[in-house]
């Protein structure tokens, strides 16, 4: 579980950060004349977005979401800042004591004391 969870991380905080540099430096730029940036940025987040995906899938998959909240999660790497609130969210919420519920079952039971 944890490396589903490493991997759905790293991949929301990149999208993430790809995405606002595409909306709050790569658009005006594209406003301003110099379409470049845009264009090399918005092909990197749509590959991201993509793995995003995926590895989001995984983890809604493994973590039994229901079927809204799952959405809210995909749809994460479409709106600016979002990936991050979801990701806090969804840590709190679900990661956490499903991590935590996992350990408690991973770790045997500790001996009985006789005196």
């Amino acid at each position: 579980m944890r490396g589903i969870v490493l991997r759905y991380r790293v991949m929301a905080y990149i999208t993430g950060v790809v995405l606002i540099v595409l909306c709050f430096v790569g658009i005006p730029l594209q406003i301003a004349g110099y379409p470049a940036l845009v264009n090399v940025v918005g092909t990197v987040h749509g590959i991201l977005y993509i793995i995003y995906l995926i590895f989001a899938a995984h983890l809604v998959w493994k973590l039994r979401l229901r079927p809204d909240k799952s959405l809210v999660v995909l749809l994460a790497g479409t709106i600016p800042i979002l990936t991050f609130v979801v990701e806090r969210w969804l840590t709190r919420r679900y990661i956490n004591p499903a991590l935590a519920a996992e350990a408690a079952a991973a770790s045997p039971p500790a001996p009985a004391r006789t005196a």
